[in-house]
């Protein structure tokens, strides 16, 4: 198995158990929610060395450190696992330490390069002709789409910043409106 040359970020030991299941790479560990001062220098050499890959829970404190992280270092790249992909079989938090190696390797397959927004192409008025926002289904529209373009869920406001940070092609972003009628396994 090729080595991935890219540090991969995760939250806690036992993320990196799971990725090491699926990969081989080298992971760091920001151990909870805080990053201090010393752990994002550290990314920061890391991020001109080798490169970053943030790959941290999709629930309120995995996206706490991913825009941290995303904030203070230009140019990581990004996986995302869907919220049902990361649900434990018993009791537990949802997270990385749940998803098969199947779906984390799907995952590191499909990054996003953070990018700025000056490269945006998908303006509020798409969201809105899509049915993304102001109608009564656009929440569940959302949702979908961010299932399908592996980037997660946010409000109007932030899958517009989303989609352009990760910069989303229109062209993507048109093909994954197709899809959001399909049925899909809601186990959340």
């Amino acid at each position: 198995m090729k080595k991935i040359k890219e540090v991969i970020v995760v939250e806690g030991k036992d993320d990196t158990k799971q990725i090491l299941k699926a990969v081989n790479a080298d992971t760091y560990e920001t151990n909870g929610s805080a990053l201090s001062a010393v752990d994002i220098d550290r990314l920061k050499k890391l991020q001109k060395t080798r490169g970053l890959i943030v790959f941290t829970d999709p629930d309120f404190n995995g996206e706490r450190i991913r825009k941290m992280i995303s904030t203070a270092i230009p140019g990581v790249k990004h996986a995302f696992i869907r919220r049902d992909q990361g649900v434990p079989e018993f009791k537990g938090s949802l997270g990385v330490e749940h998803a098969t190696p199947e779906v984390i390797r799907g995952a590191l397959e499909k990054l996003y390069t953070q990018g700025t927004l000056e490269d945006a192409e998908i303006t509020s008025t798409d969201l809105k002709a899509a049915g993304l926002t102001g109608k009564q289904n656009s929440r569940y529209r959302r949702e979908r789409l961010g299932q399908i373009l592996g980037i997660g869920y946010g409000n109007g406001k932030q899958l517009l910043k989303r989609l352009n940070m990760f910069q989303i092609r229109r062209q993507d972003f048109e093909l994954s409106l197709i899809h959001i009628s399909e049925p899909t396994r809601r186990s959340y």
